[in-house]
């Protein structure tokens, strides 16, 4: 819709790297704060949050490259381009190198994993959302043809440039789709984190709230990158997705469980 928000001369502001750097902002601030809320070093709440938004970043780009392997495996040098740096990545690609980057730092510095996890889920649904509103700007993750009522028709050739958007074909606004779910996912994660009853409780509900979404959300996605697996029968995102609601559903599961044990039995 918008892909920069002013031009002055050679120098512009898109709009898409600015929604994103708030989402970020925002999504740290909310962990660092919930974070100190359950007794958590904020100090070592904020260079986590650094490094999971710096190790997110590299794993989004690596699994967009990887799903989109058939494209890049001919044109290695694209892989460096100017577009594919620009290019949002696969959100799922994301979440896994930031996982695996945070667990490794809670780690080295003894922080309370589950508790860390459950304070920076909410920040994480939040700064998504605002991160959807800045895709749809710029015309990035785009939906597939729709009669619709809500289709929406981009029209900048920038879009089309740098994302590949179809320009005047209405199409599934998936980007506000992703947009509203996580939106209402920090609001029910962020009521959750007052109430849990273990630690955990929060990640999990995150894992499959995001996972079901998403799941159904692909199945109207239309951007490159979708990646197949199991011969086509669904992308690499879908496969990721149930991935996180089983994981999800087997931290509620065991936690709950180990916390109806009475204490005399766990002797």
């Amino acid at each position: 819709m918008f892909p920069q928000l002013f031009h002055i001369g050679k120098f512009f502001l898109p709009t898409y790297g600015l929604l994103v750097s708030t989402g970020v902002l925002v999504g740290l601030w909310i962990s660092v704060r919930n974070s100190g809320k359950q007794g958590i070093n904020q100090d070592d709440a904020w260079n986590l949050g650094v490094l999971v938004v710096l190790c997110g970043i590299i794993g989004a780009k690596i699994l967009y490259i990887v799903n989109d392997w058939g494209y890049y495996s001919t044109h290695p040098g694209d892989i460096f381009s100017w577009s594919t740096l620009q290019a949002g990545g696969v959100f799922s690609g994301g979440l896994i190198g930031a996982s695996v980057a945070a667990v490794w730092y809670m780690r080295q510095h003894r922080m309370p994993a589950l508790a860390t996890w459950d304070a920076f889920a909410p920040g994480l649904a939040l700064g998504h959302a605002i991160g959807r509103v800045g895709c749809f700007a710029a015309g990035c993750c785009f939906g597939k043809p729709t009669h619709h009522f809500w289709g929406v028709t981009f029209t900048n050739p920038i879009a089309n440039l740098n994302s590949y958007t179809p320009l005047g074909i209405p199409l599934e606004p998936t980007q506000l789709f992703e947009a509203a779910v996580e939106l209402a996912n920090f609001f029910i994660l962020m009521w959750l984190f007052k109430r849990k009853k273990f630690d955990g409780q929060v990640l999990a509900a995150y894992f499959i709230l995001y996972g079901v979404a998403r799941y159904f959300l692909e199945f109207i996605r239309d951007d490159p990158g979708r990646g197949e697996v199991f011969g086509g029968v669904m992308t690499g995102t879908q496969l990721i997705s149930i991935g996180l609601v089983i994981t999800g559903g087997l931290i509620w599961w065991l936690k709950s469980s180990a916390r109806a044990v009475p204490a005399h039995a766990q002797r």
